[in-house]
């Protein structure tokens, strides 16, 4: 488990992040979600021990992590900007990797070399930024650490290629437990493979909740009515974040369990009625926007 406590970094007169709390469950993909600017890839490398908080604490498996060593073998970090020795090869990261981390399978590493047909011999510095990306993940996957680090992984990745690195998580989630935290500014990327979003703003979180709890507890209503209703009065006692009238079709976001929701609806008797799916960004503009934020403005 990864646990922050009133994490704080101030560069100068600007303050990157202030007072941030994150609990990272074991075998989850938490997503770090923010604008650029926002304090995403700060506090990624402070959770790394790349940078040292100015207060709170970092733990990871109830380990300090800055400048140590065994904390740092649970770990493996994909930063935004890639870092290669200078002339590398993929073959010679291999090797340095087999050096720090003890369970680096370098067998495997050369198979999805092949996979992602990237030649193992070539100079990195030759590389696409979508290859570069593409050997930063391989390298991360072949070195079976109990948690990885991703700062803007799938930017530069073609869709092709990102539901390939999403499917290649989701597996490693499965055997072997891996626990991956991803630094984002787009919701969308996210919502597929996510168990636990954050939403960072001005280095702080504005909200941060378990996704499967949100996609129950708020659910999103169209529905048609012969005669003119009072949609406050059917939904009095349950909170309404939204509503949309388009003639008589009604569309209503609101809080409580779908069968709730169904039950309220049926009571004023509708020509027609249909829960819709909500996607990440709903969820977040409707959640956010009850906190006094507009996050489409923040984030999109």
């Amino acid at each position: 488990m990864i646990e922050a406590v009133n994490l704080c970094k101030q560069f100068d007169k600007i303050k990157a992040v202030d007072q941030v709390s994150v609990m990272i469950r074991e075998g989850n993909v938490f997503g770090l979600v923010g604008t650029n600017g926002a304090g995403k890839s700060t506090i990624i490398r402070m959770l790394c021990g790349i940078l040292r908080q100015d207060s709170g604490t970092i733990k990871i498996d109830g380990m300090e992590v800055y400048e140590n060593i065994d904390a740092k073998k649970l770990f493996f970090y994909i930063s935004d900007d890639q870092y290669f020795f200078a002339n590398a090869t993929p073959k010679d990261m291999k090797k340095y990797y087999s050096v720090v981390y003890p369970d680096f399978d370098s067998g495997r590493f050369t198979s999805m070399m092949k996979q992602f047909d990237l030649d193992e011999n070539r100079k990195i510095n030759t590389f696409s930024k979508g290859m570069k990306k593409q050997l930063s993940v391989i390298c991360g996957i072949c070195a079976n650490t109990k948690y990885i680090f991703c700062d803007e992984t799938f930017d530069g990745l073609d869709p092709v290629m990102r539901q390939a690195v999403k499917s290649i998580f989701a597996k490693e989630m499965s055997e072997r437990n891996m626990t991956a935290i991803i630094a984002s500014h787009n919701l969308r990327e996210l919502e597929d493979i996510c168990d636990h979003v954050g939403l960072l703003h001005r280095g702080g979180i504005l909200l941060s909740k378990d996704l499967y709890d949100m996609k129950l507890s708020i659910h999103k209503v169209q529905c048609v009515f012969q005669n003119e209703v009072d949609i406050n009065s059917i939904f009095e006692g349950t909170e309404v974040l939204k509503i949309d009238q388009r003639g008589s079709l009604y569309t209503i976001t609101a809080r409580g369990t779908e069968e709730e929701i169904h039950d309220r609806i049926r009571m004023s008797n509708p020509v027609f009625s249909e829960i819709l799916p909500l996607t990440l960004e709903e969820i977040f503009i409707s959640e956010t926007e009850v906190v006094g934020y507009d996050v489409k403005k923040l984030i999109f």
